[in-house]
């Protein structure tokens, strides 16, 4: 029967062989879970922590990035790192869906001005089964494909857009010939071509691809919300898909009823 003395070497021998980042993880995380941090209350700054276990800054941020990822704590901008309450509101707040302006251009309900990294360059592309059901289209129509990736904040949040546009949309448009533009623009175009519009979003939420989890800057383990927006016209006709990418660890979207 082992003695006290030699449970605590068998413990710290373990921590021993640990990444330091996770035993800083550890260590909060019980604080958490038994109370010593309680829901609101800031946990011990960086640097603070960085000179208790004698490791650098980014590996504190490593560890704490663990806590994000398990919904324990969130990070304030300017203020640092909290105990999370499940009823705490997350940091982003996005509203979901268009509005038109008075110029007739259709834009993200979100008020967010988001800036495009590279000009969205159409490319030719066969449609996938999953995405021919959601666009009532025969699997491997062509379609046109534009892919971006939007940044706001000075890069603090990000997303990934893709819009399909399947070739048979366009038949008898004057976009028989030629590429259409990405939506938003798009819509317009389509109104002009005598569409009514109207859209239907579907939400779902999975764990990122690494290419994914690289592009949106996701610390392991967060989610990402995938969201695919349907345009509609007056005949329920499907015309365009539209899929986005955002992260879900600090995240709440609204949606607006009429």
């Amino acid at each position: 029967m082992e003695t006290r003395d030699e449970t605590e070497e068998t413990v710290m021998a373990d921590a021993a062989k640990k990444p330091k980042y996770r035993v800083i993880a550890e260590f909060l995380r019980e604080r958490i879970l038994d109370g010593t941090y309680v829901a609101g209350q800031a946990l011990p700054g960086e640097e603070v922590l960085a000179k208790e276990f004698g490791v650098t800054r980014p590996t504190v941020r490593q560890g704490i990035s663990e806590l994000r990822a398990a919904g324990l704590v969130e990070a304030s901008m300017g203020r640092g790192t909290f105990v999370r309450s499940p009823h705490a509101r997350p940091n982003i707040t996005r509203p979901r869906g268009l509005r038109r302006e008075q110029d007739g251009r259709y834009v993200e309900a979100d008020a967010i001005r988001w800036t495009s990294h590279g000009e969205p360059t159409a490319t030719r592309t066969d449609a996938p089964m999953a995405l021919a059901d959601m666009l009532r289209i025969p699997p491997g129509e062509p379609m046109f494909t534009y892919d971006e990736v939007h940044t706001a904040e000075h890069g603090r949040l990000r997303q990934t857009h893709r819009t399909y546009i399947p070739f048979s949309v366009l038949v008898g448009t004057r976009y028989e010939e030629t590429a259409p533009p990405p939506a938003p623009a798009l819509f317009t175009a389509l109104e002009a071509a005598g569409h009514e519009l109207h859209w239907v979003e579907h939400v779902r939420t999975r764990m990122p691809m690494p290419d994914e989890a690289t592009t949106l800057r996701l610390a392991e383990g967060v989610p990402l919300f995938q969201l695919f927006r349907v345009t509609y016209n007056q005949r329920e006709r499907p015309l365009v898909l539209e899929e986005f990418k955002l992260p879900g660890d600090d995240l709440e979207m609204t949606f607006l009823y009429a």
